[in-house]
């Protein structure tokens, strides 16, 4: 959509890193990196400390051995032997023992670094008020389908606006704005299976990659969605107030028809355009048409 001036992921990324560094994703991930590697190094070296322990005790065996069956051993000698072996075997059961509880205590702390980074990673690609994926997640997900081209025909790109959103920051405030994205971003989860990607792309704005689906399966998709969140009464639940009816306009454009993610993005974008300036709570998808027909529009919009 054609909009203002709209801070990017990357500025957001930039000033995180400037003014909340000790909070940056790049600081995780450094230190939980150093953490794994300490407790690496740890476990190497009781490694190889253990196998220089058990040489010693089967260099004592091995000696002991050769003593036991020498015809000159004397009782005195194979007592002492027998203490001698005795003792060892007392210290390296303790010695393992411990070794043995070192290493459950490392593998368990490896393992808490580890739960910590994928919690991280779950957390930084989620959309903190929606609970749906974010900007990020989704252009990783966008991208992906370009991965494999025999995969391309089978995704389609849903972009969705919710009409006239800020009247309700404008009327009711922005607990209400944010209370209507929640609602929206139900509505969506509700309406779709679990072959789908749905993210919170900003502001007002979400989209949804449709996998192994059809242009004509596509639509029927967007339509059930549309006719859902209009249908989906929208009132406080204690009083009974009633904000109005949310509806929401739609872009859509299959995979097929673009050649990159960034191309795919930009016209169900057009897609999106075309619906908001026809009569919104609406479905439209993609044609090379959308084109003429927004450069028209922005150069009067700028006049």
């Amino acid at each position: 959509m054609a909009r203002g001036w709209v801070i990017t992921q990357l500025e957001l990324d930039s000033m995180g890193k400037k003014y909340l560094a000790r909070h940056h994703a790049a600081n995780v991930v450094e230190g939980a990196h150093a953490q794994t590697s300490e407790e690496l190094q740890g476990l190497l070296h009781l490694i190889k400390t253990e196998h220089l322990s058990r040489g010693g005790y089967s260099s004592l065996l091995d000696e002991s051995n050769s003593s036991i069956f020498a015809k000159n051993s004397s009782i005195e000698a194979l007592s002492d032997i027998i203490k001698a072996m005795s003792s060892a075997t007392g210290d390296t059961m303790k010695e393992g023992k411990a070794a043995i509880q070192e290493l459950v205590e490392r593998a368990q702390e490896m393992q808490r670094v580890k739960s910590e980074l994928e919690e991280y990673k779950r957390l930084a690609n989620i959309d903190p008020l929606t609970g749906l994926w974010n900007r990020r997640a989704f252009d990783e997900a966008l991208t992906g389908i370009y991965n494999d081209k025999r995969n391309v025909m089978y995704h389609a790109l849903l972009i969705a606006d919710i009409d006239h959103f800020k009247k309700y920051n404008d009327t009711y405030g922005h607990s209400v704005g944010d209370l209507v994205l929640k609602v929206v971003a139900a509505v969506m989860q509700s309406s779709l299976g679990g072959d789908t990607s749905i993210a919170r792309t900003g502001g007002e704005e979400f989209a949804i990659i449709l996998h192994d689906t059809s242009l004509e399966a596509a639509m029927e998709t967007s339509e059930r969605i549309r006719r859902k969140i209009e249908s989906s009464p929208f009132r406080k639940n204690r009083s009974g107030q009633d904000f109005g009816r949310i509806t929401m306009s739609f872009g859509l454009c299959m995979a097929t028809d673009a050649t990159n993610a960034e191309d795919l993005y930009y016209k169900a974008d057009r897609a999106l355009y075309a619906a908001k300036n026809l009569s919104r709570n609406c479905v439209k998808q993609y044609d090379p048409g959308m084109d003429a027909e927004f450069e028209k529009n922005w150069a009067l919009y700028k006049s």
